[in-house]
């Protein structure tokens, strides 16, 4: 007997939380995420439709919506992380550039959250980086003089 969406979408997220902590809130959202999912795939099946796994998650998240407070999802598998590594990228077959390019960001943009975006950038400033920075660059600028 097969299993029912239920079944099947009680699995998955099952597994996902084995893998990673979710809050309830995260846990009831990939409940229905997935739930709504698989109901997609079974309807496309059942009416002879071909199934597209890779664009279900596109269709359902804009780019720009992607890079959020706490996290970052990944426009490719849906996963969300703090920062989109190359790594994990490159199980997908790309390079952070070529995943800009795909998805329609600039090349300025960093693949992380913005809170963790934005404590990298007070760090640096606490540093002393913007000065140390600016004197890099002045330097360079005499080198090619």
């Amino acid at each position: 007997m097969s299993k029912s969406l239920v079944e099947m979408t009680a699995e998955i997220v099952q597994s996902q939380i084995g893998t990673k902590e979710m809050s309830s809130d995260e846990i009831k959202g990939a409940l229905n995420e997935t739930f709504q999912t698989l109901k997609c795939l079974q309807d496309a099946e059942a009416a002879g439709q071909p199934l597209e796994l890779s664009g279900t998650e596109q269709q359902t998240m804009a780019p720009e919506r992607s890079i959020q407070k706490n996290k970052v999802i990944c426009l490719e598998c849906g996963q969300s992380f703090k920062m989109l590594s190359p790594k994990h990228l490159s199980s997908h077959g790309l390079t952070p550039r070529e995943y800009r390019q795909k998805y329609g960001f600039s090349m300025r943009q960093p693949l992380c959250a913005k809170a963790l975006s934005e404590k990298r950038s007070r760090s640096g400033k606490k540093r002393g980086l913007p000065e140390n920075l600016k004197k890099a660059i002045a330097a360079r600028t005499k080198k090619k003089k």
